[in-house]
């Protein structure tokens, strides 16, 4: 009973910090590894989802990718309890998406890139609503450009990123920082909206 109570909070454990997963020891690998290919098995029957090998994804994670809006996830990607994505959406290799974030692709899509990793909390949105006055919001017309991160990206907490937007490789987005326009590679970028305040090959 112990074993499997142990079992029931290392499942959690890794569903909240899936970076664990990467470097579990055998003994327990036995029974995280089917758990996961399970996991991934029953998503890729039910969406139009691809998953790349020795991926990790939370079963607390909520995954939606219906014909023409797929979720393309590269090798060795994680994706932690509690996140929201809808495709289209297409991840690298060694994504990292932490809990509670919010992806929607809308109708062009999201596309990060190798090697980025996502805080917790972060909000991307690759669609917007019209905003006429002359109609409710929820008649406004949807609009979308697509939103596109680069590679070894590093998307602080609570941040948001809203569409249209491209962000160079290796970038740093600040905790908290709305990014309503480009950010060049490199770039270190804080506040909102998100201006830049450093680039990274200068530190």
């Amino acid at each position: 009973m112990a074993s499997l109570d142990y079992q029931k909070q290392h499942k959690k454990r890794l569903s909240w910090m899936p970076w664990l997963y990467f470097s579990l020891k055998p003994k327990l690998l036995e029974w995280a590894i089917p758990w996961q290919q399970e996991i991934q098995q029953t998503l890729a029957q039910l969406e139009t989802i691809n998953i790349g090998e020795y991926c990790f994804i939370a079963p607390e994670a909520e995954l939606f990718a219906e014909p023409g809006r797929d979720i393309v996830i590269g090798n060795k990607c994680m994706i932690a309890a509690d996140v929201f994505m809808h495709g289209p959406i297409t991840l690298g290799n060694e994504v990292a998406i932490n809990h509670g974030c919010s992806l929607d692709g809308g109708r062009t899509g999201i596309t990060i890139g190798s090697q980025t990793r996502i805080a917790n909390n972060v909000t991307i949105y690759a669609f917007n609503h019209g905003m006429s006055p002359n109609a409710p919001i929820y008649e406004q017309p949807v609009t979308s450009k697509g939103i596109v991160i680069g590679q070894d990206v590093w998307i602080g907490a609570q941040a948001g990123i809203v569409d249209g937007v491209s962000i160079g490789d290796r970038a740093v987005i600040g905790m908290g920082c709305i990014v309503t326009k480009d950010v060049p590679a490199y770039s270190i970028v804080a506040g909102n909206p998100a201006k830049v305040i450093g680039d990274r090959r200068k530190k």
